[in-house]
């Protein structure tokens, strides 16, 4: 994590979110935030582990919620690509994990594939009056409604692809005032980099992407994201 944590701040990087997920790994992710300065960190349980989701996860993960350095709940949700863990088990965990967010008043981390309407109806259903955050926007398909609904929505590496013409549409018409960039790390790298593993200095190769999508200049792009990470996360 450290030469990550250098890396980053070499190349203008101030902020980290480390996303805790299962247990060891949200303990890890405040590990390294009580280490370095620049570092936060989430817990949860990702949809894919959602099989081994049981009743005492909901005390951890509020005990290590209620930690300063945590900044969400997540990341969480609904995976129906990869099907790790049966459609039950994941809504089980995920309402859950919904429930634990508003109880501590942080914001929630959501993971989404091949489960855009599941996921959006959950939200609807389940997260009244919760601060969610879309991470690794892929709901392409659903941008009046992430808008209509007031989410916050985080662009990651995907839209430096030369194929991703519609996250690119998609990226322009999301609100400024709930936009971030992220990297996903050690996934999703951006171009030129693409082919090797990621890491959070190269979330300027994105967000250098999201300023050209959204006719902004880089320095007008990094201080709205920024901004609104700020307010997301409570820095």
């Amino acid at each position: 994590m450290a030469d990550l944590v250098a890396a980053a701040g070499a190349a203008g990087v101030e902020r980290i979110v480390s996303i805790g997920v299962g247990r060891a790994g949200s303990e890890q992710a405040i590990a390294a935030a009580e280490e370095h300065p620049g570092v936060w960190a989430t817990v949860g349980v990702h949809p894919h582990d959602a099989g081994e989701w049981n009743d005492a996860d909901a005390g951890w993960m509020a005990d290590l919620g209620a930690h300063p350095r945590v900044v969400g709940v997540g990341e969480c949700g609904l995976d129906f690509f990869r099907n790790h863990a049966s459609p039950a088990e994941q809504r089980r965990a995920f309402g859950a994990q919904i429930g634990i967010a508003r109880d501590l008043g942080k914001p929630l981390v959501i993971h989404t594939r091949d489960a855009a309407d599941e996921t959006i109806a959950m939200l609807d259903a389940e997260a009244s009056g919760v601060t969610v955050l879309l991470h690794c926007f892929s709901l392409v398909d659903h941008v009046s409604e992430v808008i209509e609904r007031g989410w916050f929505t985080s662009i990651a590496g995907q839209i430096t692809f030369s194929k991703a013409d519609d996250l690119r549409a998609a990226a322009a018409a999301l609100p400024a005032e709930r936009l971030l960039v992220e990297t996903d790390s050690p996934y999703l790298t951006p171009a030129p980099n693409r082919g090797k593993p990621n890491q959070p200095a190269n979330v300027v190769d994105t967000l250098h992407r999201l300023a050209e999508v959204r006719g902004m200049s880089a320095e007008d792009c990094e201080a709205l994201t920024d901004a609104n990470a700020r307010r997301l996360f409570g820095w």
